[in-house]
């Protein structure tokens, strides 16, 4: 088997692994879990395997001084991302949040240009407008309610923060020592959070099934974990730019899911929409070699080289 098609195989894993965690989440929530409890056991359990993934690999933490904004956007960034994605997956249907997501590219290209002095390109501009006018379809064609709407773009727009930011300071380092770093800090965040919340009178609700715990430990494992790793193992194969037009297979993946698995249905002005956003991805990936193409989609951080 060539590597190019090993490339593509772990990629494509990736993207599956991504694009089931709203099919888990919903499923988490019809367990009665909620977010803070979910985005908890999340980001604990992901650090347990990735601590031991470090172990194995002998790989050894950065300076303080590297660590210290990694946390950062861990405990901030992806601990946001993360509350608007689940929050949203409650008020609007698995495949509209996955689309909505999708339009970090758009948003992470706007940030570069404005931050990273990255210049936008009429290629861009032409796949930011396609973005745009896709979403406006995808949101327009169908019936969410406008809560789930504002949280599936929330989601897009801190994880185009993340990603830029991460696009800075991540430069050189190992990807899996980020990846537990920003796992660690989320979890260190989160279990505040629920600290907080009991303390209050309002404790989160936490699994009391089997059904409900295993929900979680294939968010953690599968979505998490696995996915991260696999597209790493895929980028080093295939390169960031074929690696970001295959990524896009994951809300491919989440609607199929969701269609599949829980009776959903996207209107033929949504499919349409969606059509145009992916598009606008794929553009974006082939046309922009900034922060975008060499993210991939759960753990959006730019590897050491491309």
């Amino acid at each position: 088997m060539s590597s190019r098609l090993t490339g593509a195989m772990l990629i494509a894993l990736s993207a599956a692994a991504f694009g089931s965690m709203a099919i888990f989440g919903v499923w988490a929530h019809d367990d009665g879990i909620d977010t803070p409890a979910l985005i908890l056991v999340r980001f604990a359990l992901a650090s347990l395997v990735l601590v031991g993934v470090m172990r194995v690999r002998g790989v050894a933490l950065p300076p303080l001084r590297r660590c210290a904004p990694v946390a950062a956007m861990g405990g901030i960034g992806y601990v946001g991302q993360s509350y608007c994605y689940f929050l949203a997956l409650e008020h609007a249907q698995a495949s509209l949040v996955a689309l909505l997501l999708y339009l970090f590219p758009a948003f992470v290209a706007v940030l570069a240009a404005v931050f990273l002095r990255e210049r936008i390109s009429a290629v861009t501009a032409g796949a930011l407008v396609l973005a745009l006018a896709g979403t406006a379809l995808v949101v327009g064609g169908g019936t969410g309610r406008p809560l789930g709407i504002v949280l599936g773009i929330g989601a897009a727009v801190v994880y185009s923060i993340y990603i830029t930011v991460g696009s800075v300071v991540t430069g050189g380092m190992d990807v899996v020592a980020v990846a537990t770093i920003v796992c660690v800090a989320a979890t260190g965040v989160c279990g505040t959070i629920v600290l907080i919340l009991w303390a209050t009178g309002r404790p989160p609700a936490f699994p009391s099934s089997a059904t409900g715990w295993a929900d979680l430990l294939a968010i953690a494992v599968i979505c998490t974990v696995v996915a991260i790793l696999a597209f790493f193992a895929g980028l080093a194969l295939l390169g960031p730019t074929s690696a970001s037009v295959l990524s896009t297979l994951e809300p491919v993946v989440t609607v199929a899911l969701a269609t599949w698995l829980l009776q959903e249905t996207l209107s033929g002005v949504q499919l349409v929409g969606g059509v145009l956003v992916l598009g606008a991805v794929a553009w974006l990936a082939l046309s922009h070699r900034g922060p975008v193409e060499s993210a991939p989609p759960g753990l959006r951080l730019r590897p050491g080289r491309d």
